[in-house]
Formats: structure tokens, sequence, C-alpha cells
């Protein structure tokens, strides 16, 4: 399945991606919950009947016609790998980089989460906004010291992140959490892909573009730790949950290591792609957001 959030006239709730409209499950299968987190905290059952009630009912909506949302709107956890690509890690390093011995993460704030389609926000405080093209992991259920080969049993599904970066906030500090988690600066989606929609172990070619010009080209078999050895490090410190979101690294090509650092600049447009998920892409604009009270 490829499962998703959308907005029309009737409110936000999710549905299913078939033959390029939607099954609007909220219809096809009323007495599940309309919300992503809520649908996956269902369990096992929820998606079964999902999967059942699209594949009997008609896709009417286009997409055209609805907003494509985040398909989870607040994850409850944004969990982010550093240095994951063996080409990432050679263009930090040098020819002589060694790879990490284990996995590095960081977190990302959950208010970054930004629709796959959604403009992205240069803010004044810096000139130095990145990209970084991710696979995510969506978890799927509630679980604590996964092995890695028992991973699929809560994995989800599979979607497209850009792991927007402010590389001079970034490297203020040795955690890295205030250059990576600005207000729409995790933009997700378009859609979360089933595993047994994607061809196991992942083998998929992941893109960047910045108006058309090929920034990064890699495929995820180059990740240093598969999605397997993440859910397993991760879990054995903490709880995941129904709606985490587990990115998984970034390949070669970051504007920070290419000639003239070439950052991202108002009026661009940048498009990541995914073999077997699709697409999502953001253009930058000024930050419109000023301060205010609540």
């Amino acid at each position: 399945m490829r499962l998703l959030t959308f907005t029309d006239d009737g409110g936000t709730r999710i549905g299913v991606l078939k033959d390029e409209a939607i099954v609007d499950l909220g219809v096809a299968a009323p007495e599940l919950p309309r919300e992503m987190v809520a649908f996956l905290e269902a369990g096992p059952a929820a998606m079964t009947r999902a999967r059942e009630a699209s594949a009997a009912a008609p896709a009417t909506l286009a997409c055209s016609t609805v907003i494509i949302e985040s398909p989870i709107l607040r994850p409850p956890k944004i969990l982010a790998t550093g240095l994951n690509y063996r080409d990432h890690a050679i263009e930090v390093g040098g020819p002589d980089a060694r790879f990490p011995e284990r996995p590095v993460f960081f977190n990302k704030q959950s208010t970054a989460a930004r629709a796959p389609y959604a403009p992205v926000y240069l803010p004044p405080e810096s000139d130095q906004l990145d990209y970084e093209a991710e696979l995510a992991v969506v978890i799927g259920r509630r679980c604590r010291r996964v092995a890695a080969e028992d991973a699929a049993k809560v994995i989800a599904g599979y979607t497209i992140l850009n792991d927007l970066s402010l590389r001079d906030w970034q490297f203020r500090a040795p955690t890295v959490l205030m250059g990576k988690s600005w207000d729409t600066h995790c933009p997700m989606g378009p859609v979360i892909v089933t595993p047994d929609e994607l061809p196991q172990p992942l083998a998929l070619g992941i893109r960047t573009l910045v108006n058309g010009e090929m920034r990064q080209s890699s495929n995820t078999e180059n990740l240093i730790f598969d999605c397997g050895a993440l859910v397993a490090a991760l879990s054995t410190v903490f709880t995941l949950e129904p709606g985490d979101v587990i990115a998984t690294g970034t390949p070669g090509g970051v504007a920070a290591f290419r000639p003239g650092k070439p950052w991202l600049r108002v009026g661009d447009v940048v498009r990541v792609e995914i073999d077997g998920i699709g697409h999502i892409e953001a253009r930058v604009e000024a930050d419109p957001i000023g301060s205010f009270i609540q």
C-alpha cells in the first residue's frame, strides 16, 4: 500500500494512493482512525483492513484536488543518522575516511515536519541552507530491544525525507540540534510505502536535484548500516513508537562539500527522488514567520 495524509474541504484524513488517485479510507473503511499515528497505533488488524478496503474501493479523489500533507503530521520522534552512506563519509573525511563503527544519531524536532510539496523557509539568521536526500523508516509498532533480523516486524513502511540543515548553526556546538530543527526543515512524503511493495533488501536509487541540476545520485545499497541495524540500535536505548520516523542518512553531494558550497537560495527548487516511492519538491522562500505567542 501507499498510505498518505491529505486535506480537502472534508478535513484532513488518511487514504491510499492507487492508480494515481486516492482511496479515501474515511469512506472506504470509516471504522478506521482518520489520523496516521492513530491508524498505526491500531496495529496489524487496521493495516489489513485498510489493504482490503483500498483493494475493493475505487480511487475517487484526484491528487490535484487535495493538499498532500506530510504522511505523519507531527511525528512522535524524528531520529536521524549521520555519516551513513559510504560516499558521504568519504566526501566528509577524504579518501582515507574511516567509516563509523556504530550508527551516529541525532534528532530533529517534530515541529520541523513539513508537507512534501510545501515551501521551505530560509531564515534571516543564516545563508547556509543545505539539502540532504534521505530514505526514512516509519515505525508501526511500539517496541524495545528489537534485533536487527526482527526489524521488519515493526516497520510500517518507507518514505522520502529531506534533512534540510543550516550548516553554520549545525557546527556551532557538539550537538547538531540547532542546525537541524528549524521550522519547515523536514519535508517528507508523499506516501508511506509498505514493505511488501518494495524489494528486500532495499536497493533504491536516491537523488537530489536543485533547479533541475543533479546534486546527489546514489543508491541505498551504499548505506553503511541498514534499516534493521538502525532500528536495533535505537530500540536498545529507548522505546520506539508508532509514527516515529528514522531518517537513514544522506549520500554524497551535499552543498557543504561541493566546490563553491552552492547553498540553497530563495527561489531555488529542491527535489528529492527515491525509486519505488516517488518524489518530494519544495521551493525555498524567505522565512515569513515572525515572533508570536499563542
